[in-house]
This record gives structure tokens, sequence and C-alpha cells, in this order.
């Protein structure tokens, strides 16, 4: 099956990439929607069965497959109103459609991934297929971010590979050769602790690219602030989780090892700097895009945290990063939605929200409330649960640290949202105002509800899923 879904990703994003016909373009991304979610039932059903060799549904990549299943259906929506209210060019939307197949896919293949070398090559396609999307308005300031993007993850793509060499020559000391993560994990207490940490450095460091964390995270912001909407909520979510997937499986390998307080460490200092990065830019920035950028860097620093506080973290970071997944999308469709009314990403120009579209203002103060983890907030439990991780581990000086720091982005984007919604903006001339319909913010509803439903009353299915994906990282 997972063959097959590979195939018809190839055949369906050359198809979009050729077509001029707006009805066989539309027609072909909902056929890639119907084959997504075959594969994700598909693989749902076959749970721990591997295919091709180096692919298996384990727990950990079926949560990023369903959480990606359902992200991608709001993602086509807006992107069809996005060309129905922006230029429309048959060649661009072919190849915007084109490369968001073939983004979904490398993602799809990525999580399903077994061998850290497979998982190297797929993410690699995501670089490609990312920057298309990046790249899409076609003007200089698009392309200085593509080439930032590229360049930076190309960089990081290469520490990842640096890091599998290392990891190289600490199984082949043992007469081992396969590098899957099963292998590794079975093998690790009799690694080589000298070239574990260096591969795990180089490993790490690499896919911060990815993760939006500590000191790769530069990749994602221009990305995330120059591309449309809707590919922006892919790049802050799906995307942002592959990056967490490879640091995880990595480290799940070191925790059965001597060093896993060393690595735990790593991750502490790439958490803290992220939040405090975050504040910092937070607090000066003015770019609504930027702001929502630099909180995806806040929120998997705490992510981060929470790995490394080891037990109930485990699971409170995992929690996190699956509402996270859902937030972040809902921010980025209205954004689209605001841009249309203000034609401006400034802050300083938009303002009164809420009298010229009142459904996407009560979604943009739901948010606040949602993405700050303030209640009703799923991610008030799961910050919570990681905080009292932090607290058990005895790190009683970071959580005070972090409270701080969170505390002061709260405030700034506090200050940020109400000015949009509630504050007349000066100079803003209501003339040819764009009437945004209503049902254009229904998916920002439903995906701010997952992200409180999830969090307050969290399915058993669910539970079980990060469960059984921590299960090897449980104390003995």
């Amino acid at each position: 099956m997972i063959g097959a879904y590979l195939v018809l990703v190839i055949i369906i994003s050359l198809s979009l990439f050729l077509s001029r016909d707006r009805r066989l373009s539309y027609f072909l991304v909902w056929s890639f929607v119907i084959v997504q979610w075959a594969l994700t039932i598909y693989v749902y059903n076959r749970k721990g069965e591997t295919e091709l060799i180096y692919f298996t549904a384990d727990s950990l990549g079926i949560i990023f497959l369903v959480i990606l299943s359902i992200v991608c259906i709001p993602v086509f929506y807006h992107s069809y109103v996005y060309f129905n209210k922006h230029r429309n060019v048959p060649r661009e939307r072919g190849i915007y459609y084109a490369a968001t197949v073939v983004l979904l896919g490398s993602l799809t293949a990525a999580y399903l991934s077994n061998h850290i070398g497979v998982t190297w090559i797929f993410v690699e396609v995501t670089t490609l297929s990312a920057s298309a999307l990046i790249y899409h308005r076609r003007n200089t300031r698009t392309l200085e971010a593509t080439w930032k993007y590229i360049f930076v993850c190309t960089i990081s793509i290469t520490l990842v590979f640096i890091g599998i060499l290392f990891l190289s020559i600490a199984i082949h000391q043992e007469g081992l050769i396969d590098l899957s993560y099963k292998a590794l994990v079975a093998n690790a207490t009799i690694l080589n602790v000298f070239w574990l940490k260096l591969a795990f450095l180089f490993i790490f460091t690499g896919f911060t690219a990815k993760a939006g964390v500590v000191p790769m995270y530069t990749a994602g912001i221009d990305a995330k602030d120059k591309a449309p909407s809707p590919a922006g909520a892919l790049l802050s979510s799906v995307l942002l989780n592959v990056g967490f997937l490879g640091i995880f499986r990595f480290y799940v390998v070191i925790g059965n090892t001597s060093i896993i307080h060393w690595a735990n460490n790593i991750l502490i200092m790439a958490g803290l700097l992220s939040i405090f990065v975050a504040s910092v830019y937070i607090l000066k920035v003015k770019n609504v895009k930027r702001m929502l950028a630099y909180s995806s860097v806040e929120h998997m620093g705490v992510v981060m945290i929470g790995i490394a506080s080891g037990g109930l973290g485990y699971y409170a970071a995992i929690l996190h990063l699956i509402l996270h997944s859902f937030a972040k999308p809902a921010l980025f469709f209205q954004v689209g939605q605001v841009y249309r009314i203000y034609r401006s990403k400034s802050i300083y120009d938009i303002g009164n929200y809420f009298t010229y579209n009142t459904p996407g203002a009560l979604v943009l103060l739901l948010s606040f409330f949602v993405i700050t983890a303030m209640p009703p907030s799923g991610m008030f439990i799961s910050e919570f649960l990681i905080f009292r991780a932090v607290f058990e581990a005895g790190n009683l000086w970071l959580l005070v640290l972090v409270l701080l720091l969170l505390t002061l982005i709260i405030w700034s984007q506090g200050k940020n949202f109400l000015k949009m919604i509630f504050v007349k903006p000066v100079g803003f001339k209501e003339e040819n105002l764009e009437k945004i319909s209503p049902t254009e913010s229904i998916s920002q509803f439903v995906l701010l509800a997952l992200v409180v439903y999830l969090g307050l009353d969290p399915p058993v299915e669910m539970v079980n899923l990060i469960n059984e994906s921590i299960q090897s990282l449980r104390p003995k």
C-alpha cells in the first residue's frame, strides 16, 4: 500500500504540474486527499507492520499521519479560496498544488520510515517542495526567503548526514550494519559513547531547522512569512512534526544508553534558548505572520524541555505537539483573511477587525487564548504537565525562568491581538472593503475546538498511541 501511495503521489503531482485546467487540478487535489486518507486508515489498522523493508507504521508515525490527513483538508480548501481571491495563473497554480502534494507525500513517508537514512532522504525532499511554496509569489522578497530556506536547510541536512556517518562508525565497530531505529535501540548499550555523542550533536542540530528550535530555527521564520497562508499553515504544523520526529527517534536510541542525562542537558539548553529568542522577537516584531512563526519557536522550545524532563514530560510534550499542530494552522488561515482586508501584515495597519469580520475576530480572540495556553485551551493542560515534569525533575530554576519568559510572550501577544481586534486603525480607508464570508472561518473554529477537546478530554486511543510512542523511554 505504501508503495502504491508513493507512486500515486508522483503521478498526481506530475499531473498537477502539467495541468492548466482548473477543474482537472481540483479533481486531482481532492483525489490526493482520498488517497491520503485511504493510506491513513490502512496503516492505522496495520500498526506495527513493515512494508517495503523501510516503512513501519509505529504509534508516533500514525499520530503525525492522522494530524497531516486532517490538516490537509482545510489547507486545500483555503488554497482554493486563495487562488480565487488572488492572481490565478494556471502555471503557478499547477506548481503550487504539485509542490503541496509532494510535500505532504514526503512527510508521510518520513513519518512512516523505520530507517534513519530513509528519513534523511524524505526530509530533504520536503526542503525542495517547501521551497516551491515559499517562492510562489515570485518577487524579490520571496526569492530571498526561498534562498535563505534552501541555504539553512541544506546545511542542516548535511549535518544530519555527518551525524549518520558517525553513527555508522559506531555500529561498524561492533560488526553491525543495520541503521533501522529498531536495531539501533536494541544495540544502543554496546555502541561507542564517543561516536554516539558526536552523532547526536550533529543529528539534533540538523533536524532543528525543520523542528524550529535553536540553533537552526531561522530557516522557518522568513519561510512562514513569505509563503501563502495555507502553505504557512503546513510549515508551522506538519513540517515541524517531522523535525521533532527526526530528533525524537534518535533520542529514543540515546535514551537506552548512559549518556541520556548529557543529551537531556542539550535539549534543555536548546529549549530554553528557543523560548528566550521567541520572547525577545515577539516583544518587538510587528509583522503578524512573523509573530506566529516565533510563537512556533516558543512552543517547540517548551516541547524540548518536556522531553528533557522525562517521566510525565514525555507524554505532555507529544500531547503539546499534537495540539499545536491544530492551533497554528487555524491562525495562519485567519491571517490570510486579515491580509485580504488590510492588504498588510503589519500590526500597525490592522485594527477594529471585529467590525469588518466578526467571525474572523472571534477566531483571533479564541486563538489568543489557545496558543498562550490559557483555559479552556487544551494546551494549558499539556503545558501544566510539562511544568510539573520540570518541577519533579528538580529543575526549579528552569521552571521559574521559563514562566517569566512565557509571561512576557503572553503580554506581548495579548497586546497585539487585542489591538488588531478592537482598536481602530489609523488612516484605514474602508472604500472597496472586501467582505469575508463567515463560512471561511468554519475550519478555524473546528481546529480550535479540536485543541480544546483533545486537551481536556483526550480519546483513549490517542492516549494509548502516545504511551506506546514513549514506552521505551519510561523509567525502568
